[in-house]
């Protein structure tokens, strides 16, 4: 079955979820220990066993589209460096110098030839490799080839570059996401613009999470932004290894699709439906032919703390000022609803869980997206590759 047919069935059962009030539902209830917020020992055997093992999604095509071009960051407190070389090959490096452990790029988007360290000069090629060493003669001696920026694995697919946070770890995106990428390859992803980001902060980033994986909240949470347009406790999960497409059907889904043939549903993607793709272990994508939001949620300092980077892309360039400005008042928009709206409830549930007034919480039948995600969680913390992986 193609990809477009696929959707298409699932546009029909979505069209049937609103018709008859229905959405998708799993056999059992699930119950994740309060402790999966809170516990110092679990957020550090986070970092270990998942953030710093699988591919993570640091960049897009569109943030480096051009020789020389990098971006430093920070991605759970290790600072990585981005940048295309001139001949178009995309590499990864912790942004540490060899000599004294500064920053050779300040955090942020660029574009040079080399990358210099500000605290005594030391320079870097786009390679990583040591290419100059100030006053050398006074130094002493230093074997610049061993002496490079550390590489991490990287590769760049369906406009996105992934990165593994760990040097010489092994690195396949196209087994890590099973198929997931197509969605964006079709989409021509890689030629999109970058239109930039916004930062938000707040609980345990498994609670914001939580809330990128359902429709339950929508009436309550969301009446006058998201409900409208979309009911409440009306979704479809798809599982790809790991990784999520959820479908959320729109009030008015039969009318959007009634003058279009059967045949060409699986085409009409935000036309009576939309989809959240979640890409495990951080990231919720919401393409919209407006703006497109792509949320990276990475895990705080401590247990009770998350960092999110929103990103803002779409098809076409800024193409004037009022333009520029109108993009500018919907990526606040965005930001300020997601904030208000998810990040501020994610602050009192962070509150409330550590009280210790319940030791655990309980996910319904209708909440499959958060169950699933939290037992692909169990199962890479359970660092036992001969497990059987969870099942949608």
């Amino acid at each position: 079955m193609d990809r477009i047919e696929r959707i298409g069935q699932v546009a029909e059962i979505m069209h049937d979820y609103v018709a008859n009030k229905q959405t998708f539902l799993t056999d059992k209830t699930k119950r994740v220990s309060v402790r999966s917020y809170t516990d110092p020992d679990q957020w550090k055997a986070e970092m270990e066993l998942v953030f710093k093992r699988v591919p993570l999604m640091l960049a897009f095509t569109a943030e480096l589209p051009n020789p020389g071009d990098y971006k430093a960051m920070d991605a759970v407190g290790m600072p990585v460096l981005i940048n295309r070389d001139k001949a178009g090959k995309v590499r990864a490096f912790l942004n540490v110098c060899s000599h004294r452990g500064a920053p050779v790029a300040n955090e942020g988007h660029g574009n040079c030839p080399r990358f210099t360290c500000k605290y005594h000069g030391w320079t870097f090629g786009q390679d990583g490799k040591l290419i100059g060493i100030s006053e050398a003669s006074k130094f002493g001696e230093v074997h610049k080839s061993e002496m490079g920026l550390r590489e991490l694995p990287c590769q760049e697919k369906a406009g996105m570059i992934f990165v593994v946070l760990t040097p010489n770890a092994p690195i396949d995106v196209d087994a890590f996401y099973r198929g997931f990428l197509d969605d964006f390859e079709a989409l021509d992803f890689d030629k999109w613009t970058y239109m930039g980001s916004r930062v938000i902060e707040g609980a345990n980033w498994k609670i914001a999470y939580d809330g990128y994986l359902e429709g339950y909240h929508f009436a309550s949470l969301h009446p006058e932004t998201i409900f409208p347009r979309t009911p409440s406790n009306c979704m479809h999960y798809e599982g790809f290894g790991p990784h999520q497409r959820i479908g959320f059907p729109h009030h008015k889904i039969a009318e959007a699709l009634k003058d279009i043939p059967r045949d060409q549903w699986g085409t009409q993607e935000n036309n009576g439906f939309d989809f959240v793709r979640i890409m495990f272990p951080n990231v919720s994508a919401f393409i919209a032919p407006e703006i497109t939001q792509v949320a990276q949620l990475f895990p705080g300092p401590t247990p009770g703390e998350n960092r999110t980077v929103l990103n803002y892309l779409r098809r076409e360039p800024i193409r004037d000022e009022e333009d520029r400005a109108n993009v500018e008042a919907a990526m606040n928009f965005f930001r300020d609803v997601t904030y208000t709206e998810d990040y501020l409830i994610g602050l009192e549930i962070q509150k409330g869980l550590e009280t210790g007034a319940h030791d655990e919480l309980v996910f319904g039948r209708n909440e499959r997206g958060n169950q699933y995600f939290h037992e692909w969680l169990d199962w890479y913390l359970q660092d036992d590759p001969d497990l059987p992986e969870p099942q949608m």
